[in-house]
């Protein structure tokens, strides 16, 4: 059996409000189905890019190019959040600082740098969630982890906020640039805005509405794995690769193939094995 017309990729513009495990689960009613898988979520308050695989093809997340991640966010200066954001308390005030000093800051949180993770994030600790401990009043004592950041700019500069578009790694948290930017900056800051524009070859332009969400958002397998190289095979070899079969690979191929069929569809993806692509992925029944 052929995978179903509607399994692909998907692309959501979340709207702020509304948590990604939401927005997944407007994606499973519009299209009937119990099987999408993500490739990353963002905060509620957050709008912007969701990335999502749908039926057989959630089995393509582990060649998902996600990176680099790229996002518009609002900076406020002159207080610092529990939550580094705007949905968090107050926990400490500072005077605003100068551009100068704010521009000198992202100059020095630009590269590969140790990021300690919000208070309010997932990251675990001997088991137990950071957000989980900071709701009891235990904040636990994150480590730092190493992120690269490889742009930020400031866009617009007004009174106590500035907007930034940054460019950054997977697992870089912008509440926590937003937080480190007002320490590094003499000031207290956190984030009042933010929307993810890109990850990797997707963009938000190219992204439906929830509310719009149908059969006919869903792209094409192919779309999930742009780099692949594309080999089409005749029936025989059809029939190999749905039995999960190797068939001959070229010295000079690339390091990832998407094998589909004359029609266009994809039957699987394939790694090199010696002169041979071997399927990982097969999408298609033998």
């Amino acid at each position: 059996m052929a995978k179903a017309p509607d399994d692909g990729l998907l692309l959501v513009d979340k709207p702020a409000g509304m948590t990604s495990h939401d927005a997944v689960d407007r994606a499973r009613r519009a299209l009937r189905t119990k099987r999408i898988g993500h490739g990353g979520t963002l905060d509620p308050f957050a709008t912007g890019l969701l990335v999502l695989l749908v039926g057989r093809v959630t089995r393509l997340l582990p060649y998902l190019d996600g990176e680099p991640k790229a996002y518009e966010a609002t900076i406020r200066f002159g207080a610092e959040t529990d939550t580094d954001d705007l949905t968090g308390a107050v926990t400490v005030e500072a005077p605003i600082p100068d551009r100068a000093a704010v521009e000198k800051a992202i100059d020095g949180l630009t590269g590969d740098i140790e990021q300690v993770p919000p208070a309010y994030s997932a990251k675990q600790v001997g088991g137990t969630r950071a957000y989980a401990a900071a709701r009891r009043g235990q904040a636990l004592a994150l480590a730092a982890v190493p992120v690269r950041v490889a742009r930020w700019e400031i866009r617009a500069w007004r009174d106590s906020e500035c907007d930034v578009a940054v460019v950054c790694g997977g697992g870089t948290y912008i509440r926590a640039l937003a937080r480190d930017l007002g320490r590094a900056a003499g000031s207290a800051a956190h984030l009042t805005a933010l929307r993810r524009t890109g990850s990797g070859r997707f963009a938000v332009r190219d992204a439906v509405a929830v509310d719009a969400i149908s059969p006919g958002s869903v792209r094409s397998p192919l779309d999930a794995i742009p780099d692949a190289e594309r080999i089409v095979v005749d029936p025989p070899t059809r029939a190999r690769i749905a039995r999960g079969m190797t068939i001959p690979r070229r010295a000079d191929a690339s390091a990832l193939a998407a094998i589909v069929d004359e029609s266009g569809e994809l039957l699987a993806v394939a790694e090199p094995e010696g002169d041979m692509w071997q399927p990982r992925v097969v999408l298609v029944d033998g």
